[in-house]
């Protein structure tokens, strides 16, 4: 993987991240550098779910895949602040 790629990775696990934390209700108890990690996570997973179900590559904005992905980026911040937060 070249270095943009792994710019362009965390780049977008931000912006997914940051809108799944928009999406979870409340304070979320993490920092940035786990919101931008459930992000790449919820990032890569939602496109290959989005691949799965063959709305990955459409004409314009792949609406279904983002919407994926943030969906995942919420379930993500939501579990990791209640696991956090039990501590």
């Amino acid at each position: 993987m070249e270095i943009s790629g792994i710019i362009s990775a965390i780049v977008i696990g931000l912006v997914i991240g940051v809108l799944g934390r928009l999406v979870v209700p409340g304070r979320q108890h993490i920092g940035a550098l786990w919101t931008i990690v459930v992000g790449i996570v919820a990032a890569l997973l939602g496109s290959a779910i989005a691949a799965g179900l063959g709305v990955a590559d459409t004409k314009g904005p792949d609406w279904i895949e983002w919407l994926i992905q943030i969906a995942l980026a919420a379930v993500g911040v939501a579990a990791l602040d209640r696991s956090r937060a039990r501590r």
